[in-house]
C-alpha cells in the first residue's frame, strides 16, 4: 500500500496487523475515488472514519487537504494511522481521535467540514447510526460531500429518512462507493 499522488508519492503505509482489523482499499479504487473528488481535495477539511491505516486521509493530505481528522476505536488501528502520518511528516495537518465514529464526530470542532470518508466494517449496518449522527453535526451542510465505502450489496434505501441524499454512485467489482450531501 502507497500513497498515489502529491507531497507524498510513492510514499509506503503500513497497515495495522491482523487481516481481520481492516481492508485497505486497494490503489485502484483509491486512485478512482481520487480522479472523482480532486478538485474538492486542495485547502479541505475532512474527517476519516473507521480509519484504518489513514491511507485515505493520507492521499487527501498528500494532496493538499488542509486538515484530516482519523477516527478509529481500534489500538492497531490507531498506532498504525499514528506511523503512517509521522512517516509522512503530516502531523501538523492530522489530528488522530481513538473513539468510535459517533462518539468521534462529536469531538471534531469546526466550522465546515468539506469531506466525510467513511469505510465502516461492511455488512454492519454502522453507516446509519453515523449518518443520523452526521445529520445534527453544525460542521455538516449542504456542501459538505460525504462518501461511503460499502459492499455493493448493502441496501442504503434509508439516507433519505436520517436525511441525506445519494448524488452518485460508483461501482466496483465487489464494493462501491456512494456520495451523498444533506438534503
Amino acid at each position: 500500500m502507497r500513497v498515489i499522488a502529491g507531497e507524498c508519492r510513492s510514499m509506503p503505509l503500513k497497515t495495522p496487523a491482523g487481516d481481520d482489523i481492516t481492508r485497505p482499499t486497494q490503489d485502484i479504487i483509491k486512485e478512482t475515488l481520487f480522479n472523482i473528488i480532486q478538485g474538492d481535495v486542495p485547502g479541505a477539511v475532512m474527517i476519516d472514519l473507521f480509519a484504518g491505516s489513514g491511507q485515505i486521509g493520507i492521499e487527501a493530505l498528500s494532496r493538499g487537504a488542509a486538515k484530516v481528522y482519523f477516527i478509529d476505536n481500534g489500538r492497531e488501528p490507531i498506532k498504525c494511522i499514528t506511523d503512517n502520518v509521522n512517516f509522512t511528516k503530516m502531523q501538523d495537518k492530522a489530528v488522530i481521535l481513538k473513539q468510535d465514529a459517533v462518539s468521534g464526530l462529536q469531538s471534531v470542532f469546526e466550522k465546515h467540514i468539506d469531506i466525510v470518508f467513511m469505510d465502516a466494517p461492511y455488512l454492519k449496518g454502522y453507516e446509519k447510526n453515523v449518518l443520523k449522527q452526521l445529520s445534527v453535526m453544525r460542521y455538516v451542510d449542504n456542501d459538505t460531500m460525504i462518501i461511503i465505502e460499502a459492499d455493493k450489496k448493502d441496501d442504503f434505501s434509508y439516507t433519505e429518512e436520517v436525511g441525506f441524499e445519494i448524488v452518485r454512485r460508483k461501482e466496483y467489482k465487489g464494493n462501491m462507493h456512494l456520495f451523498l450531501k444533506k438534503i
